[in-house]
């Protein structure tokens, strides 16, 4: 479960992390009483990352220029979220921005301390800027010392960005929290730091253990049955879509990508699944391509996914193991196809989409070899290195006649 940006400004300023003076707007007519200066930043309080972009974050500095904002701001569907609330937030004006960042490594079992000098990054897309640390045993302050140093921190800044980081982990352990990530992280000119954008995602294996964060969740369960977008960032698995094309990635981020991808490229997307986790389903310990094999099974399964569309980046464990799961796959779906031992409720429900792989990364150079080399036929198995060439081929094949062996 993921928290509204004014809900983490909450936490985060109950925990001593420094935010802006703001106000929470539930319509327009409430920036008549603002209590803080202009100008200010109006933000639409939705899931979906790139609210700027989408015309999700203006900055005013009259209230007549406010109250027409919100307006629009409130009927702007982001990701076909519509906002309950806006954020009302002081102008800051920084000189430089960081990324700061806890996390839940699911594969060490452990949590991670994460920071760059640069705001423009994802957790989920790592690389050489983006520097770490692994608490491997009882937290203490030498942890984030530690990364400070290794984001190349210095005197006053490096102990106020130490500081935070120390109470992001606080924050993350008294909250059985997956993710708390501030980005950016401000620094101005006169060196103060300020959190002026956060991230929180709840572990929804312990929303029970807390009553504030259950009854969260169970208001935001009654207002967004049907929203597409919550039921993509609950873990970021399972996400319904009546398309052609079911889509797999390493991420929440690349999903999101890959999804506006395809919409903007004239598809329609199916059922999709972040592969980057544990789902929350599984009951035992499991690696990535033990959840690739279980997607691309769910995904035969549906007789509407004429594509399976994979857009992995970055880095992802046991990646040699890829072809193998996915020889696997194609080789008992065209058995099962073929076998005259076959039921026929079984050939009805099952069929073998085509595939295209996105891979994008030095781990990936042999594994490309090989998945090439396991094309059955032409057309059904496409690897290539550019998302946009990517989704390019799964709408024109989701576009062809199903595919029979």
């Amino acid at each position: 479960m993921d928290l509204l940006e004014y809900q983490v400004k909450e936490w985060f300023g109950k925990m001593g992390i420094p935010v802006l003076p703001s106000q929470r707007i539930d319509h327009p007519t409430d920036l008549k009483r603002l209590k803080i200066r202009y100008p200010i930043v109006l933000k639409s309080q939705v899931h979906a990352d790139e609210r700027a972009k989408a015309g999700g974050v203006r900055i005013v500095e009259t209230t007549i220029d406010a109250i027409a904002a919100a307006q629009n701001i409130f009927n702007l569907p982001i990701w076909g979220e519509l906002p309950e609330v806006l954020l009302a937030e002081s102008k800051y004006d920084a000189k430089d921005e960081f990324y700061l960042a806890v996390v839940l490594d699911t594969a060490l079992c452990r949590p991670v301390l994460l920071g760059c000098k640069q705001s423009d990054i994802d957790w989920e897309s790592p690389g050489e800027k983006m520097q770490y640390v692994v608490v491997e045993q009882e937290f203490s302050p030498f942890y984030a010392r530690r990364l400070g140093l290794k984001m190349g921190l210095q005197g006053a800044l490096m102990q106020s960005v130490s500081d935070i980081v120390e109470k992001m982990y606080q924050l993350f352990v008294q909250k059985d929290l997956d993710l708390v990530e501030i980005n950016p992280l401000a620094v101005s000119a006169a060196g103060q730091v300020m959190a002026l954008n956060g991230k929180i995602r709840v572990n929804p294996r312990a929303i029970n253990r807390h009553p504030e964060i259950a009854q969260m969740a169970a208001k935001i369960a009654n207002r967004n049955k049907t929203s597409r977008t919550n039921n993509i960032l609950g873990d970021g698995n399972g996400l319904g879509i009546n398309g052609k094309i079911g889509i797999l990635a390493n991420g929440t981020g690349s999903l999101l990508t890959t999804l506006d991808a395809v919409f903007n490229t004239g598809g329609k997307p199916g059922m999709s699944f972040n592969l980057r986790h544990s789902f929350l389903t599984d009951t035992t310990p499991n690696t990535f391509c033990d959840r690739l094999a279980t997607s691309l099974r769910n995904l035969a399964s549906d007789k509407s996914i004429q594509v399976i569309l994979m857009n992995f980046m970055g880095t992802i464990p046991d990646a040699s193991q890829m072809p193998e799961v996915v020889a696997n796959f194609i080789q008992v779906d065209l058995q099962e196809l073929k076998s005259p031992l076959s039921t026929t409720s079984k050939k009805k429900s099952r069929h073998l989409p085509r595939m295209v792989f996105r891979l994008a990364g030095a781990d990936f150079q042999d594994t490309k070899k090989h998945l090439t080399a396991l094309n059955p036929e032409s057309d059904t198995l496409i690897v290539v290195e550019n998302l946009n060439e990517a989704v390019a081929q799964a709408v024109r094949l989701a576009k062809l006649p199903a595919y029979k062996k």
